[in-house]
């Protein structure tokens, strides 16, 4: 058996939200996880709290309060429908939003333990050579984090690949709008169609594997490279 139409649809919906939130997660979280790992703020646990709430809230609690924000009722709803950009509740731009903060902290994370890990002495280096610190980032951080960010932008696009319960609650289940791959399983398991659902958890499965693959291969890289 083959993908239907609509399982073929769902697949590039999943294949495209993940890939446009993790671009957006990663230049958001590049210099804000930077920052995380080098300043000397007493409160930044805080932030560092808020930032990996999405790790231990159900995904319908997140979900809900993301639903009240992105509603025509909602601060954000009320802001896209102000600039003309129409709803964002049961909307593709509201998938893209509640993804990346459904998955912030497993971008997060591992950036921000990859920018702790970096030397001084480099940067002290480059600085005294006349570097800006734009340099110096581009030049000498980025190459030093390259594992972490791998693994940071991997970890992004698998996780938002099984959203379930945020999307639902945030998208609800619109075929070519928001129907992404975990609810048309649910919708093929609801009505019995067994084989469906198979082909199309297998081709997550494997998918997600072979991103796992790239992780674990990229870090074995680095460190037999650095031995």
């Amino acid at each position: 058996m083959m993908f239907s139409d609509d399982d073929l649809t769902a697949l590039w919906l999943t294949l495209k939200l993940a890939s446009i939130s993790t671009l957006v997660l990663m230049l958001v979280c590049l210099p804000f996880a930077y920052w995380l790992a080098n300043t000397k703020w007493r409160f930044k646990f805080i932030v560092e709290a808020l930032v990996a709430m999405p790790l231990v809230l159900p995904p319908t609690v997140l979900g809900f309060y993301l639903l009240l924000l992105l509603s025509p009722n909602g601060v954000l709803g009320q802001s896209s429908s102000a600039l003309g950009l129409g709803t964002l509740a049961f909307s593709f731009s509201g998938l893209v939003i509640g993804s990346c903060i459904y998955s912030l902290p497993f971008v997060m994370q591992p950036l921000q333990n990859a920018f702790a890990h970096i030397q001084s002495r480099p940067l002290e280096v480059a600085a005294s050579l006349g570097a800006t610190p734009f340099e110096r980032f581009i030049s000498i951080v980025l190459p030093a984090i390259k594992p972490g960010v791998i693994s940071a932008a991997v970890l992004g696009f698998a996780h938002t690949l099984g959203e379930f319960g945020v999307v639902l609650m945030i998208g609800g289940n619109i075929p070519g709008e928001t129907q992404v791959v975990s609810i048309a399983i649910y919708d093929h398991v609801e009505t019995l169609q067994y084989q469906q659902a198979h082909l199309l958890s297998g081709a997550l499965l494997l998918l997600s594997f072979l991103l796992l693959l790239t992780v674990y291969a990229s870090n074995r890289k680095f460190t037999v490279g650095r031995s």
